[in-house]
């Protein structure tokens, strides 16, 4: 389990020295006080990671100041007992807020960087390989304290989906770094130099910019150790658009980095982030899972390959033998084990013969068939299998109540589906086969 931390609260601030950021920011950060936990980074909810409890969850309505914190005269005066006052933050290093996630989440198999700007032609031509995604950011080094940190300049909007799993917490991570505060990976949470109000210098030099810490939260591993908006490329001297986050979706990305060697200058760095790369896995070894329980039958015994990116390939024979793409209401389209169309058919059916064929929203399906291990991990997803499907994916998040209408839960329960909102650690989007039933 990682940890996801917000900032601490923060009293008024003194201003008159130290770098234009803290000059600039007369009012003082007043933070959400609030611990969360939060799961390891995942994708669209997976039954088989471990359901953790999620922590208590704190949330504080931004507005007007409170009392002890309307005063900026930069001399102290404005210091308060107890102030809650929502972030009172340097309009110059805001952006809009993120928004809630929308899509799915994204997997970081390569990471690129580039003495200086990647072109606009070229990231558009490295989008355009089969089965590839881009996210174009500034990628800088800050030392600190002996410590050559990574620092991503991102748009908080889209890159979040390359890193921390769709949460309640997760928002307001990327709400904090639209408003001008830094994220930093969790793991450097006790390592890393910040003062008694939160401000981490980004750098060695007395008048290196300082930037308030408003997250400890997981960030992409051996590629991004902190993460600020693009507002503050200019005040810590990022090469603009110099990095890009590489999806090579289901094809390999040992097979991606070729392209992207001849498209791109002789100096640029090409690292893969895979999980066959990072942890060093025998893509030659041939594995198997043996599944046991009521839906052990639909699975079999299942033989793959890793292919790097998180991906497996299991046997062919095993994937023509039981996958299959078959049209099922609401839905239409889908490709999942065939052992549980039938079930799945009739399940949708009922709920559109009850009047609730509009609580389902075909273009915030999510999938059902995607062979690849957990994020970050070598644990098998219960969609590699094929019995497993997300349903309304941005409104029905890891963590939340969810608002699926609960009678197409009922339904799909009826139906042989386990519902991931019963989970100690909710998934309210994910439903999966947890028994074979005909409905004949």
């Amino acid at each position: 389990m990682r940890t996801l931390h917000l900032g601490a609260p923060l009293r008024h601030r003194r201003t008159a020295a130290g770098p234009a950021r803290r000059r600039a920011a007369a009012a003082a950060l007043a933070a959400l006080g609030l611990l969360l936990a939060a799961c390891g980074q995942d994708t669209g909810g997976d039954p088989a990671a471990d359901p953790t409890p999620a922590g208590a969850s704190t949330t504080a309505e931004p507005g007007a100041d409170a009392p002890g914190t309307g005063d900026d005269r930069g001399d102290g005066a404005g210091d308060g007992e107890g102030s809650s006052a929502a972030p009172a933050l340097d309009p110059a290093f805001a952006v809009e807020a993120p928004g809630p996630l929308e899509g799915p989440p994204q997997y970081a198999d390569i990471l690129v960087v580039a003495q200086d700007t990647i072109d606009p032609e070229t990231v558009a031509a490295i989008d355009a390989l089969d089965d590839v995604s881009v996210e174009s950011m500034s990628l800088a080094q800050a030392s600190i304290e002996g410590k050559v940190l990574n620092v991503a300049v991102v748009d908080p909007a889209s890159y979040r989906a390359w890193t921390t799993q769709p949460s309640p917490e997760a928002q307001e991570v990327w709400d904090r770094v639209a408003a001008g505060e830094v994220a930093v990976a969790s793991d450097l949470e006790k390592k890393l130099p910040t003062d008694d109000d939160g401000f981490l210098r980004l750098g060695s030099a007395e008048d290196s910019e300082e930037v308030h810490v408003g997250a400890f939260a997981p960030q992409i591993p051996n590629a991004v150790d902190a993460v600020v908006n693009e507002k503050w490329g200019a005040a810590i001297g990022a090469k603009p658009a110099n990095a890009l986050l590489v999806s090579t979706g289901t094809t390999a990305p040992d097979r991606v980095v070729g392209p992207l060697q001849r498209m791109l200058p002789g100096q640029t760095s090409i690292q893969r982030l895979d999980v066959v790369a990072t942890l060093g896995l025998d893509i030659d070894a041939a594995q198997t899972a043996f599944v046991v329980g009521a839906v052990a039958d639909a699975v079999g015994t299942f033989n793959y390959t890793v292919i790097g990116g998180g991906r497996i390939a299991p046997e062919p024979s095993w994937v023509s033998s039981h996958i299959v793409t078959a049209d099922v209401p609401i839905l239409g389209s889908v490709t999942c084990n065939k052992a549980i169309i039938p079930q799945l058919t009739a399940a949708l059916r009922e709920v559109v013969e009850r009047g609730l064929g509009d609580a389902i929203i075909p273009g915030q399906y999510g999938g059902c068939y995607y062979p690849r291990f957990i994020a970050g991990s070598t644990t098998l997803s219960n969609h590699s299998f094929g019995l497993a499907l997300d349903f309304n994916v941005p409104g029905n998040l890891r963590g939340t109540v969810g608002e699926i209408d609960r009678g197409v839960v009922d339904i799909f329960k009826k139906w042989g589906f386990a519902w991931g909102g019963d989970w100690s650690y909710t998934d309210p989007m994910h439903f999966e086969a947890n028994r074979i039933v005909d409905p004949r």
